[in-house]
């Protein structure tokens, strides 16, 4: 391994924060300095010309820590910067991979290091070495093998036992189901198996919850919450031509004149079609809360490619994100309502996802090429008196909502069902060791997962190879009635081992797949982790037959990686090979992976709220406004606007940004249809959450009222064609 010296890894700015946030815990640090270190692994033939690339020179420092990913992990940076070496002469080499060396000036001690660690690094993302590491720190260990749970006299004891261990989120009615499933199949499950049942049928991807039947106060309700949601669409349907079927909805747009290159002739032109709008919000809580700056990215990155495999095809124009959190607790800015609240340890503070997340969502957004035009932000903690005492409500768990909006073309809207033997594949980066079980553990209540499990399901970003995949199906789309694309989803919550079932299932047919075919970065993945990590920017196909040749083309121009791993048959089983493997790590008929579990319901009783009412005689009016209006949730959100360019794509026509002094006062965003259209789309946010507190009917009203006021800045013309993307929570 050799290992060179960049330049400064730190701004001033960012060391003289770091110095008072020590200072502030008590830790008298004078000066911290850090500096850049390149780890490269394999064959080197000329050194000199690989510092003029990595604008490095030989390693020259004395004694101090070392920041670095995470072992057994590799960072976003090191696979763009393997693949530029690559592309630019060095085969050779294998592996790059960026640290940073730091040095701390100071009286402190060693009881003090935790903290210092963790200042500077995100305890999530990298480990803190007090050396150099030696070169077995990149080597991968070997692979786990294949786990087999073995359920004997007591299946549901071993599988409740599995239930902790694996952070499955299973409830006990899953559980029975499970092991009347495998006592049918006279065997004992894998422990790829169970990861996948988990990840497919978690909250996260079920929405168990919003499909339970429900008792209220002993009424039993006649509709779930799901069908309440769906029944909106049932008597509003004008103008809605996909909802709740796909990965996003489609409203119906206007004919404009799309400018792209026809790829039958390789030439740029104009033509008049209709454009349809896609619109989708959905929410990244969990992540955001272990790991906020790559919690938030990776939400906006879901969302993108939720837009993108809407359809047979779609392309994401514009974004939105928001943020829930507790009180700030700024300090030397608290104020006299932020009372001491008890978090776990292991998840970021209120102000450090503020100061954190808001720019992983920007910066997701403009590395891939989307504006992000709209958001809100909201701080809030209460204390609610009932007759069973005091309650305090607030996010533990913040929200972290990514939202957008894009286009797809007439013909594109509609997913077709596919054959025996169409090829199976998996677009976009290398499967590794992240986030493992996510979709698990952003289904359980905060606090009650094990820390090995939260920092298993933390995801990083790559969006740059998400527009390379982007860019495929863009080129696929665009060919018309030849789009090589018959069916496509995205890759999220419970990686492959969600994704492709899925895509087996609403495609009408079953699998055979080979883990040996799936891209992958680490050779130390056991099969549970190869089939159910959540690598980002994936996308799962089923491609044409005599249309594959035209497919591959465009992912070798594009520089766009794909694998065809698995084949569709008529059977519906699922069934997953490895070699080396003495047993199938999958083998299921499709119904009991997504069969009918036992349905949750729940009985709930209405606690009536006691209000108070508000104290104001200790208090100033000016007193009052000042608190208010210097709060960062009701200033200038400037700190949200400008980490990211809001001119991408060339198709923004109102920013957050108002007149020549640039005030963010705007309460729409719109874009244009197409380059130079007269034709567009507006876009806006509401959100009333601490009024549900006290009436929940009035503060979804007000959220749509605020929704349709907001909108009001642009040409409405009929209400009708406002639809509305809701949003709820609660836990």
């Amino acid at each position: 391994m050799l290992i060179l010296q960049g330049g400064r890894a730190l701004s001033s700015f960012r060391i003289r924060s770091l110095i008072a946030r020590a200072q502030a815990a008590g830790i008298q640090i004078t000066g911290l300095t850090g500096t850049y270190l390149f780890f490269v692994m394999g064959e080197i033939r000329d050194s000199t010309k690989l510092k003029q690339l990595l604008d490095a020179d030989s390693l020259n420092v004395g004694s101090g820590s070392v920041v670095l990913p995470r072992s057994g992990t590799t960072s976003p940076w090191s696979s763009k910067a393997t693949e530029i070496a690559k592309n630019c002469g060095f085969e050779g080499v294998s592996r790059i991979e960026r640290g940073m060396h730091v040095v701390i000036e100071g009286d402190y001690g060693e009881a003090d290091w935790g903290l210092l660690n963790r200042l500077i690094s995100d305890p999530m993302m990298e480990d803190v070495l007090d050396s150099l590491p030696a070169d077995t720190f990149f080597i991968p260990s070997p692979p786990e093998p294949l786990g087999i749970v073995s359920l004997e006299a007591e299946p549901s004891r071993t599988l409740n036992a599995a239930n902790q261990k694996y952070g499955l989120a299973l409830s006990q009615e899953e559980i029975d189901y499970l092991s009347d499933a495998y006592e049918r199949l006279s065997r004992d499950p894998t422990d790829v198996e169970l990861m996948m049942f988990a990840q497919a049928n978690s909250e996260h991807c079920r929405h168990k919850i919003f499909n339970a039947s429900w008792t209220l106060d002993g009424a039993d309700q006649p509709k779930t919450l799901f069908q309440w949601i769906r029944n909106t669409h049932k008597i509003s349907p004008s103008g809605v031509l996909s909802a709740y079927t796909d990965n996003a909805a489609v409203v119906e747009g206007p004919l404009a004149e799309r400018f792209h290159v026809n790829p039958l002739t390789d030439r740029y032109e104009s033509v008049l079609v209709p454009v349809h709008l896609v619109m989708k919000v959905e929410t990244h809580n969990h992540p955001t809360a272990v790991s906020p700056n790559p919690g938030a990215a990776t939400g906006a990155g879901g969302e993108i490619r939720d837009e993108g495999a809407t359809g047979r095809g779609a392309k994401p124009k514009a974004g939105l994100t928001g943020f829930s959190v507790n009180y700030l607790r700024i300090p030397e800015f608290e104020m006299p309502w932020e009372h001491d609240l008890p978090m776990p340890s292991r998840l970021a503070s209120s102000l450090q996802i503020m100061l954190e997340a808001p720019i992983g969502g920007a910066a997701f957004n403009n590395e891939f090429g989307r504006p992000n035009l709209n958001g809100y932000f909201r701080a809030y903690e209460a204390s609610e008196p009932t007759p069973l005492g005091a309650r305090r409500r607030g996010y533990v768990k913040p929200i972290m909502i990514a939202g957008g909006i894009g286009s797809v073309t007439e013909g594109q809207v509609d997913k077709k069902l596919f054959s025996a033997g169409t090829p199976l594949v998996v677009l976009g980066g290398p499967a590794m060791l992240i986030g493992l079980g996510g979709g698990a553990a952003s289904s359980v209540g905060e606090g009650t997962s094990g820390s090995d499990l939260d920092y298993a399901s933390v995801q990083r970003a790559n969006p740059e190879m998400e527009r390379r995949c982007q860019e495929v199906i863009d080129r696929c789309w665009l060919r018309g009635p030849d789009n090589p694309i018959v069916f496509i989803h995205d890759v999220g919550a419970g990686g492959l081992s969600n994704a492709l079932p899925e895509l087996v299932k609403d495609g009408g047919v079953g699998a055979d797949f080979s883990m040996d075919w799936i891209p992958s970065a680490d050779s130390s993945l056991s099969p549970l982790a190869l089939w159910c990590n959540e690598s980002q920017e994936r996308y799962v196909l089923a491609i044409d037959l005599n249309k594959l040749d035209t497919f591959e083309s465009i992912c070798v121009r594009e520089r766009c990686p794909y694998a065809v791993v698995g084949y569709a048959h008529d059977e519906p089983h699922l069934s997953v090979e490895k070699t080396g493997e003495k047993i199938a790590p999958v083998d299921l008929p499709v119904d009991v992976l997504f069969g009918k579990p036992p349905k949750m319901h729940r009985d709930a009783s209405t606690i009536p709220v006691e209000l108070v009412p508000a104290n104001f005689s200790e208090v100033t009016f000016l007193e009052l406004a000042h608190r208010v209006l210097r709060h960062p949730t009701v200033a200038s959100k400037k700190f949200l606007i400008t980490i990211g360019d809001r001119t991408v794509s060339g198709l923004v026509h109102r920013d957050q940004m108002i007149g020549p002094w640039q005030v963010p006062v705007a309460d729409c965003a719109v874009t244009h249809s197409a380059i130079g259209s007269v034709t567009g789309e507006a876009m806006a946010m509401g959100e009333r959450t601490p009024l549900a507190l006290v009436n929940a009917a009035a503060s979804a009203r007000m959220a749509v009222a605020e929704t349709v006021l907001n909108m009001a800045g642009a040409a409405i013309g009929d209400l009708g064609q406002i639809k509305l993307s809701a949003n709820w929570m609660c836990a």
